[in-house]
């Protein structure tokens, strides 16, 4: 059901159920300042998702210099009848940070789904796209959860049950360590159940001037993004930084085949977060987000490691995304 504030300013339809899990501010504040204190200062990239960076993102997602979008669209386009069929025998789509959803309205055409779960942290940006799709899909359930799929370990009881299939697109499985995206791998095993299933898309490694121009964009919408962040972190923890005094700055590491996103001090200086100084040195970073990029076999093997079992992938003309359909075991 809709919260009283929610349902006074949006429409009723009866396919729509919302769910907001629980989200301790203490606890956010608590992982700030964790990241914050450490040696190589850091965020978690969930920041960049309030309203603001999540309609950034939007923009990334259209942007000439960034590949990865396109060609997963297309991908998704040319192989659609079958990941219909496949998606199909689940009856369920489940998508963590979902989003604006657009890669999942392709699925959801038809009528061979009976429900789609949204999982997102980004609130009302995120209630009015799910109210949304349940307007458009009007013979579809839409479950929509608000909330950080990381501290998800076990979905709510009043959800449909299994077998689902986990969509994960836009290669985001790449913002974690090797071993944590394993252990992401296993959650999802578990949410899609026996019997269910994987469709993940995943980036591979490239020339490093396609990967660099990716991250870095001419119209800075890129460094936009990642600086919104530090918006994001003044509202939720009362901190002071003045986004000026810091520069995006992307680059690629070859000795572990990831993008690195940091945000750079131009000068010395202090900041309040929570009411703890943090310094700062001149060209010191916080570590925002990484984006390791597998070869299909791979990451096929980091699957199969956290008990997926293969069935498809696909990969463009050129090599540039990959696109996976795992299975569980009956």
């Amino acid at each position: 059901m809709l919260s009283p504030d929610v349902s006074q300013a949006r429409p009723q339809c009866r396919n729509f159920h919302l769910h907001r899990l629980a989200l301790s501010p203490q606890d956010q504040t608590e992982e700030i300042l964790q990241g914050l204190q450490a040696p190589q200062k850091r965020l978690p990239p969930k920041l960049f998702y309030d309203t603001r960076g999540s309609r950034l993102f939007d923009t990334i997602t259209r942007l000439p210099e960034y590949y990865l979008t396109r060609t997963e669209c297309e991908l998704l386009h040319n192989h659609l009848p079958q990941l219909q069929a496949l998606i199909g025998t689940t009856g369920t789509l489940l998508e963590p940070g979902s989003g604006s959803s657009d890669k999942a309205r392709l699925l959801l055409d038809g009528k061979h789904l009976a429900a789609y779960v949204p999982i997102e942290i980004s609130t009302e940006y995120f209630i009015d796209t799910a109210l949304e799709l349940a307007q458009s899909y009007p013979g579809l359930q839409i479950h929509a959860l608000c909330g950080d799929f990381m501290q998800l370990s076990a979905l709510p009881d009043n959800l449909p049950p299994p077998p689902r299939t986990v969509f994960f697109p836009g290669s985001t499985i790449g913002n974690f360590e090797p071993a944590l995206a394993v252990q992401l791998l296993r959650r999802f095993r578990s949410w899609a159940g026996p019997g269910g299933g994987l469709l993940i898309g995943v980036d591979t490694r490239k020339d490093t001037g396609v990967l660099h121009r990716a991250y870095n964009d001419r119209e800075g919408v890129t460094a936009a993004f990642n600086l919104n962040m530090l918006s994001h972190v003044n509202r939720l923890t009362g901190a002071n930084f003045q986004l000026e005094r810091f520069t995006h700055k992307a680059f690629y590491n070859g000795q572990v085949g990831r993008i690195e996103m940091h945000l750079q001090s131009l000068c010395a200086q202090s900041v309040r977060v929570a009411g703890h100084t943090i310094q700062f040195r001149a060209g010191e970073t916080i570590h925002t987000e990484n984006s390791y990029k597998y070869e299909p076999a791979r990451f096929t093997a980091l699957a199969q490691s956290a008990g997926f079992r293969p069935l498809h992938c696909w990969l463009d003309s050129r090599g540039y995304f990959s696109l996976h359909y795992f299975v569980t075991d009956q």
